[in-house]
Formats: C-alpha cells, structure tokens, sequence
C-alpha cells in the first residue's frame, strides 16, 4: 500500500521519445534537407557501442544520414583532432558528437572545444554551455534536456520547487542544475564528497541522480511523495540498472523513471532534435 491520495506516475521516457522522433520525422517529410548526424567512436567499450547503436536506428528512424567514425584506442590526439575538422568542413554533416568518454590519455576539453559549436549536438561546447547557463537560445546537453522535456510532459512543476541533483559532471550535473536554476528551481548539488547525502534527499521535492552508483537512492533517505529522477546506469549482474532502488522507491514517491526506458531514451531523442534544429539553423529552413 502507498498509502497516498495522488496518483502514481511512471514518467515513461520511451514513450515520449517515440513522440519526439515521430514530429522530427514529419517536420523532414515537408523538407529537402536530409539531416547529417555523425558520431566518432574511439575504442569499442561495450557500453558507447550500444550507445552509438542507439543513436543510429534513432537517426535511421526519422530519416537522417548517419555515419559513424570509427578510432583505435590508441588514436592520437592530432589524429582525433584531424577526424574533427573533416566533420567541421564537411556540408552533409549538420550535427556530430564525440562518444564519451574517451580514453584517460586524451585531453575531452581540449577535444570538445574543436568542434564546430553550430554541429555540436551534444551541447557540450564552452560557447553552447555558456548560453544554456544564461538561459539564451543554443544546443542544450542532451541529458538535462531530455530530463526537462520528461519533466515538462508530466507536469511536474519545477519553480519554486526544492530540487537535489547528484552529480556533478559536465555531462548533467552541472548543465542540469543551471537549466533549473533558469527555471526558477532552488537547487542543490551533491556529489561523492557530499558529506551526509541523506540530509539534502530527504528535504528534497525532486531527486535526480546521475552517479553510476547502483541503489544510491533509497527509500529510507527521501520525502514521501517526491518526484526522482534516474539518470545513472550501471550493470548487476548482468542487468542495467540506475541509482535509484526502484522497487521500494516506486512505493513512497509520487512520480519515477524506469531504468531502462527512463532518461535513456529522452537523450537520443533530444540529441535527434538537436541535429534537426542544427540543419535548420544551418540551413536556414
């Protein structure tokens, strides 16, 4: 037993998604522009490979070209830095992303930097990043993105809301909580070096977890009807799994994302977006 008035929500990310790709793929039917998305994958970690295979049948889907650039490992910078520019020049590529993450030798900022800001889908260019912080139009991460559409589509209200966001990467974390903060959200950030993570989760009305850490999130640590949002993804025993201990959360929270069929999904599906809207701009349709 719940034991609330409120309904429950499963905020079903893959539903929407479906939503999504299917009004990018009619706003192309009307068009003659064929969208180019690329993705440069260095190394073939199990984890990017089945994120790039993701992002593939979404951009075959709606009827994208996509191309996939595929790197050693042991790539070098200059190499890398080449492979870029070719993608920075070429006319039929309107948007591409680095996979994350890279390997330890290889600088990503210096990386991430070198991509031309109009192509860079992923959102994660200093010039992109800065005008998302100051809430001006641009390419938004596709994660915090994707967790706001999610978010938005439920009604879930946000301002004046007493949101806790774990993490703290340049991927969510940090782009997440400015995209809140725009929204007139009071924010906090915790990460591993949160003293007592608990103190913040129990007062929140939203958690959004991104760590990687398998049941981060437990019941025992959060208010009764909260909203939670699971963007982490880890693996045991062999099943994908989030942050969040999502069998005993489910029963005291008002609203939740599954793991998967969650945040995963609103991520391709903001990042398809985001190429379309990088065409347009591009090409001034």
């Amino acid at each position: 037993m719940r034991g609330f008035s409120f309904p429950f929500m499963l905020l079903d990310g893959k539903k929407l998604s479906e939503k999504i790709l299917n009004s990018v793929k009619r706003k192309l039917a009307a068009k003659k522009v064929k969208p180019g998305l690329a993705v440069i994958l260095v190394g073939q970690h199990p984890a990017s490979v089945a994120y790039v295979r993701q992002k593939k049948l979404a951009a075959e889907k709606v009827g994208f070209i996509f191309r996939e650039v595929n790197l050693p490992s042991s790539v070098s910078e200059r190499r890398l830095l080449a492979e870029i520019e070719k993608l920075n020049r070429d006319r039929k590529i309107h948007g591409f992303i680095v996979q994350l993450p890279l390997p330890d030798k290889l600088d990503s900022r210096k990386i991430l930097e070198r991509i031309e800001p109009r192509k860079d889908v992923d959102g994660f260019h200093p010039l992109n990043f800065g005008r998302g912080f100051l809430g001006l139009p641009t390419l938004l991460p596709a994660t915090p993105a994707g967790i706001l559409r999610l978010l938005d589509a439920y009604k879930i209200p946000l301002k004046g809301k007493n949101i806790v966001v774990v993490g703290h990467s340049n991927i969510v974390g940090k782009p997440l909580a400015a995209l809140l903060i725009n929204r007139d959200a009071t924010v906090s950030v915790c990460h591993k070096f949160t003293k007592d993570l608990a103190e913040f989760t129990k007062k929140a009305d939203i958690v959004i977890s991104a760590t990687g850490v398998a049941k981060l999130i437990r019941a025992k640590n959060l208010k009764r009807g909260c909203t939670v949002i699971d963007a982490g993804c880890a693996k045991v025993g062999g099943k994908l799994v989030g942050d969040v201990d999502f069998a005993n959360v489910k029963k005291i929270a008002r609203a939740i994302t599954p793991v998967p069929g969650g945040v995963g999904p609103m991520t391709v599906a903001t990042l398809i977006e985001n190429t379309y809207l990088a065409a347009r701009n591009i090409n001034n349709f």
